[in-house]
């Protein structure tokens, strides 16, 4: 069994609305488990957007890549979590499909 792993960028604006600064602050990992329609990954993607990007005025956060990962595959920050600390508080976003 295999899960769709989703990546973002998150950039945060330290401007204003008129006179923005956008500054890059890190992203996300989403996840969809028991992924199986492989032939069908972008339009896949494309049709969970909405349910993770967002554009303001002051907060941005875009899909940079995604990939097929096997179903026991940990995030880095998963796996940092887990060597860390013997336990996984902050799993990635499980996304419904």
């Amino acid at each position: 069994m295999s899960k769709l792993l989703i990546t973002t960028q998150v950039y945060e604006n330290y401007g204003t609305a008129d006179e923005p600064y956008w500054k890059p602050k890190g992203g996300a990992d989403y996840v969809v488990k028991k992924f199986k329609d492989f032939n069908r990954v972008t339009e896949t993607v494309m049709a969970l957007r909405p349910q993770i990007e967002c554009d303001n005025e002051f907060y941005r956060e875009h899909i940079i890549g995604w990939e097929i990962v096997a179903n026991d595959y940990l995030t880095d920050f998963e796996r940092s979590q887990w060597e860390y600390d013997g336990k996984i508080t902050y799993p990635a976003k499980e996304l419904a499909w």
